[in-house]
């Protein structure tokens, strides 16, 4: 189950990096458009604030990869809080911009964190 866990949470945080790069660095091409289903000008105008979110999905990353290699008391407390973070910027996200990131951050981050919960008590 432990390493379930493991694997969900780097799953979690692969999302994340994906998540960052998409909107740093792909969000004004047509690859970013076709994503978020934008045109080219409002995604260049929103492009500043997408690089700040990505910014933090990045953060997000880094403090999951950080609980792979943190000892093991401070590794369960840094999954827990970074997941929890992402499952609370995961609802936000669908309450307040769309309804597809409940799917693709909120719903990831809450399986990992039921998984980390239960292989930690079982362990």
């Amino acid at each position: 189950m432990h390493m379930v866990a493991l694997g969900l949470v780097g799953l979690v945080a692969l999302l994340h990096v994906y998540f960052m790069v998409l909107e740093m660095f792909l969000w004004t091409t047509p690859f970013g458009q076709k994503t978020f289903g934008r045109s080219a000008k409002d995604q260049e105008q929103t492009a500043s604030l997408a690089k700040n979110q990505g910014l933090y999905n990045g953060f997000l990353a880094a403090g999951l990869v950080w609980s792979f290699i943190a000892e093991p008391g401070m590794a369960h407390a840094l999954r827990l809080f970074f997941l929890g973070c992402v499952l609370i910027a995961g609802v936000y996200g669908a309450a307040t911009a769309s309804r597809k990131i409940l799917f693709v951050q909120a719903v990831p981050a809450l399986l990992a964190l039921i998984v980390v919960v239960v292989s930690h008590g079982s362990g």
